[in-house]
C-alpha cells in the first residue's frame, strides 16, 4: 500500500537551505556546472556544515517522537542537484542523523512540478525561482536569505517558534495594495470599515492551519510543541479586521504583535523565532540578524501596485 502524503506535514527544502554550500553556490555561478559538479564529487566524504534552516528541520522532525499512532512530519529534499551530486548531501544528512528519507533531484530542472505530487505544505529554498513557482501553484513557500545568519547555535529546540507578517503572507494583498497606492489613511480608513469582512487566504494561510491542527493534538497550549506569531505592521484599528480572520478561519495565533511602524527585529529576537516570513526585504534583512527569515514573493499578475 502506498504511502500516504496526506496526512503529516510535508515539508519541501532544498540543500542549500537545510546546508552550509554558499561555497559550493559560488563555484557554480564563477565557474560553471561542470566544475561545480567535480568540486561535489571530489568531496563526497566531506560533510557539510549545518545550513540556516537545519535547527528548525532537525526540530520538526523530533515531533515525530511525540505520536505512537503515525508520524506527525515528512521532509522531503527538493533540489536542482544531479543524483551523482546528491551523494554528499545524502551523507551529511546520514551523518546528523536526520530522518529524511525522500527526495526530488533534478539536475538543474524546475523543483516546483513535484511540490504538490509529494502534497507540500512548506516549501524553503535559496533560489528564488523555484519559490516564485510554488508560490504561483499555491504552495507556501519563502527564499531563505542565506548570506546573513544569526549565530551559529548547537542547542536543541524545544518549542518551534515561527512567526509570520499578516498581509500578502498569511493574508492576501488586498489592503497592502490600499495603503501602498492610498496611504495610511485610506488604509485605516478602509479597514475599519470592513473590519466585520474576513480578509482573503494569503500563501501561508493553509500552512497556519496545517500549524494549528497539530497544536490541537496537544491540549496544554503552553507546552505545544509549536508556537506561533503574527508580527505585522498593522496597527488599530486595523488590528480587529486581522484578528476577527483568524476566528472566522478557527484558527488562533500564540502571539500577536500589531507594531504600526516599530521594526520587527527586536520583537522577533524577544520572541525567539526559529523561522520568520514577510514579504518586504526592508523587515527580513534586519530580521535574518537574529532568525531565519525568508522572503515570500507576490504571486504574479498579484503585485500591489505601487503607482500613485
Amino acid at each position: 500500500m502506498a504511502y500516504d502524503l496526506t496526512q503529516p506535514l510535508v515539508i519541501g527544502i532544498s540543500s542549500r537551505a537545510l546546508f552550509d554550500l554558499e561555497e559550493e553556490n559560488r563555484i557554480f555561478e564563477e565557474r560553471g556546472l561542470n566544475e561545480y559538479v567535480q568540486y561535489q564529487m571530489d568531496n563526497e566524504n566531506v560533510i557539510l556544515k549545518r545550513g540556516v534552516a537545519f535547527p528548525l528541520i532537525r526540530a520538526f522532525l523530533r515531533l515525530n517522537a511525540l505520536s505512537k499512532e503515525r508520524r506527525l512530519v515528512e521532509v522531503i529534499i527538493m533540489s536542482r542537484n544531479s543524483p551523482d551530486t546528491s551523494l554528499r548531501i545524502f551523507r551529511s544528512i546520514a551523518h546528523y542523523g536526520l530522518d529524511i528519507s525522500r527526495a526530488a533531484l533534478t539536475s538543474g530542472a524546475p523543483v516546483s512540478p513535484y511540490l504538490k505530487a509529494f502534497q507540500t505544505d512548506l516549501f524553503l529554498s535559496a533560489y528564488p525561482p523555484d519559490v516564485q513557482d510554488a508560490i504561483d501553484a499555491g504552495i507556501a513557500a519563502g527564499v531563505l536569505l542565506t548570506g546573513s545568519k544569526p549565530p551559529a547555535t548547537d542547542h536543541e529546540i524545544g518549542q518551534i517558534r515561527i512567526a509570520f507578517d499578516g498581509d500578502a503572507v498569511l493574508f492576501g494583498a488586498e489592503a497592502e495594495r490600499i495603503f501602498r497606492h492610498d496611504g495610511i489613511e485610506a488604509f485605516q480608513t478602509h479597514e475599519r470599515e470592513h473590519a466585520n469582512d474576513p480578509l482573503s487566504k494569503g500563501p501561508f494561510a493553509n500552512f497556519l492551519m496545517t500549524l494549528s491542527n497539530l497544536q490541537a493534538m496537544f491540549p496544554d497550549r503552553e507546552q505545544a510543541p509549536i508556537r506561533t506569531a503574527l508580527v505585522t505592521s498593522r496597527s488599530a484599528p486595523a488590528h480587529e479586521r486581522a484578528i476577527k480572520t483568524l476566528r472566522y478561519w478557527h484558527v488562533r495565533v500564540d502571539e500577536a504583535f500589531f507594531l504600526g511602524g516599530v521594526r520587527k527585529r527586536e520583537i522577533l529576537e524577544q520572541f525567539g523565532a526559529h523561522i520568520f516570513f514577510d514579504d518586504q526585504r526592508v523587515h527580513t534583512d534586519p530580521a535574518s540578524e537574529v532568525a531565519p527569515s525568508a522572503i515570500v514573493p507576490y504571486r504574479r499578475g498579484d503585485e500591489p501596485d505601487t503607482q500613485s
